[in-house]
């Protein structure tokens, strides 16, 4: 147990260096004084794939309290070596895709952030669950709603948790938005309109393969909406209607949805108006509309910050980044039973590609689609 005095003796040996720190240095004072002063349990994380996102997702453990980078697992051996220098990662716990079940006889992870293309998740989260760890996915989950309930399955019957990057569950100013929707201060809400979507670049990236990305748009940016609308809202959708528009054929070739407007129905009569898009720009707004007030997010699901505000004001709330805001709580969901605001567990996330998959039925079929059946 750290005591008080001992937190201040370490304090003061610090303070002591602070005509020679850079930057840098600054910021892993702050990171050893608040590491200090903490004395609970700690998530140790390999991730899985070490693209861009989880570059940024290592970044961002690197300011968190309860949880550290401990492993990876990629197929490409010069990422693996870089990494390891970067952040000091032992050699026994890096791995390939071939060989990571051995991740079974490693006590030293405790779960692994899997940050791969969409249609790896299931098998590579099936296999991690086998292995005794608990998961983290990125979202979407999986490709459909069938394969998120295989994950589900393996991982009850593996008794790990199954976690879903659903990182503006943590998000201040959306929290805030959320407590005042759930205390009745806006009323009735009405309606909810959700516009995601960015020109998308390299038409060779595996974003626009179908047989990786499960889709287009949706898959990747469209989930923002399809999410963002059922936590604004508070309820569970019954119908989904779906219309797409392709401009590109050659780009967003079969399969490869590049916009998408949907429309949610839910059991209050509230109603939701969304668009997910490969090919606009700026597109990022969330609008929710009730009796009594209203809220306006934009940009409302970028990493940071994010503004808004509502009918009692602008949102003030302080922006921290998402990710290491996100490992943290679910350090504490994994590690002390916390219940977050809004859920991130597996059959969150098998909601979303529920509707999902009824949005490109809607689109196929042209119909209305019940969603209680």
């Amino acid at each position: 147990m750290n005591t008080r005095r001992n937190f201040l003796q370490k304090l003061t040996g610090t303070l002591i260096a602070l005509p020679l720190l850079s930057k840098d240095g600054f910021a892993n004072m702050e990171k050893h004084i608040r590491d200090s002063f903490y004395d609970g349990p700690v998530l140790r994380v390999a991730i899985m794939g070490l693209g861009s996102y989880g570059s940024r997702v290592a970044e961002a453990i690197q300011s968190c309290t309860k949880v550290k980078l401990v492993g990876v697992i990629s197929g490409t051996p010069a990422k693996i070596t870089a990494w390891q220098t970067k952040y000091n990662i032992p050699g026994k716990n890096c791995y390939n895709y071939e060989n990571f079940d051995a991740i079974k006889d490693n006590p030293d992870i405790d779960a692994v952030y899997i940050i791969t293309p969409n249609a790896l998740h299931k098998d590579q989260a099936i296999r991690v669950a086998k292995a005794g760890k608990h998961v983290i996915c990125e979202k979407p989950m999986a490709l459909n709603a069938k394969e998120g309930k295989a994950m589900i399955d393996t991982c009850k019957k593996a008794n790990v948790k199954l976690l879903v990057g659903y990182r503006m569950h943590f998000e201040p100013k959306t929290l805030e938005v959320i407590r005042m929707r759930k205390e009745g201060e806006m009323g009735k809400v009405l309606f909810f309109q959700g516009l995601c979507g960015f020109r998308i670049g390299d038409p060779t990236q595996w974003r626009l393969n179908k047989a990786l990305a499960g889709g287009g748009s949706m898959m990747d940016i469209g989930i923002y909406a399809v999410n963002g609308s059922r936590y604004m809202i508070g309820e569970e959708p019954v119908w989904v209607t779906a219309q797409e528009t392709k401009t590109d054929a050659e780009k967003f070739k079969e399969g490869v949805d590049e916009t998408i407007q949907f429309q949610l129905g839910f059991p209050s009569g509230a109603v939701a108006s969304c668009l997910s898009t490969y090919m606009m720009n700026g597109l990022d707004r969330f609008y929710l509309n009730a009796e009594k007030g209203f809220a306006e997010m934009q940009p409302s699901t970028g990493y940071g910050p994010i503004k808004g505000k509502t009918n009692k004001g602008e949102l003030m709330q302080e922006h921290k980044t998402h990710q290491t805001v996100q490992m943290d709580e679910m350090a504490a969901i994994i590690l002390e039973g916390k219940q977050p605001v809004v859920p991130i567990d597996g059959e969150e996330g098998l909601r979303d590609l529920k509707i999902i998959d009824a949005i490109y039925a809607a689109v196929k079929s042209g119909k209305k689609i019940d969603l209680l059946h």
